[in-house]
């Protein structure tokens, strides 16, 4: 399914799996479990189907539709977070289209290596962002004086072991759902 040339299909795919992904902003409220793990499948998807690129274009749109859709109060509060989820998403792709991309083009769904890689993917994003957001950004923008001070434990967690959880909570849609798409594939070719 890869193709080296940027175009139409390419296109759709991508904003097929923004239109999910929109979609998916709209529970956001309801738990970061339902949202986290649809964005991060979507945009693993994205690097397999249209390539990084697109999967780049992805991960920097869903932070600013997300900002519009359903911001949280820490992200109204500290808006300069957005950016930080961008990169926090393109390290996913990133290391997913150097690590992982080729294996789940041939036949790395059944490599246990390619679950150690998806882990190391994972992990990856969740210390990027518990690095810049939640040990830097949010001690140093939320004022000693807000009321979200009292709840910075919790943003800790969900901008870093919850971002790590919901990365691989999206391997675990994307290995079930590759394995279905490239069973199709197959059959369509021959």
């Amino acid at each position: 399914m890869e193709n080296k040339k940027f175009g139409t299909k390419q296109i759709a795919i991508t904003a097929l799996l923004l239109a999910v992904c929109i979609a998916s902003q709209f529970f956001k409220n309801l738990s970061i479990f339902i949202t986290g793990p649809i964005i991060n499948v979507c945009l693993l998807l994205t690097v397999l189907t249209a390539g990084l690129p697109a999967a780049i274009a992805l991960s920097v749109i869903t932070p600013v539709t997300a900002f519009f859709i359903a911001a949280s109060p820490v992200m109204t509060a500290v808006p300069a977070i957005v950016p930080f989820i961008m990169a926090g998403n393109v390290v996913l792709v990133v290391c997913f289209n150097f690590l992982m991309k080729k294996d789940l083009l041939g036949d790395g769904l059944k490599k246990i290596s390619s679950y150690f890689k998806a882990i190391v993917c994972a992990l990856a994003k969740g210390v990027f962002m518990g690095l810049t957001i939640s040990l830097w950004l949010l001690p140093t923008f939320i004022p000693a004086e807000s009321p979200l001070r009292a709840k910075m434990s919790v943003f800790q967690m969900t901008f870093s072991v919850f971002q790590f959880l919901t990365a691989l909570i999206g391997f675990v849609y994307l290995f079930i759902i590759w394995a279905v798409l490239k069973k199709t594939m197959m059959k369509e070719q021959a």
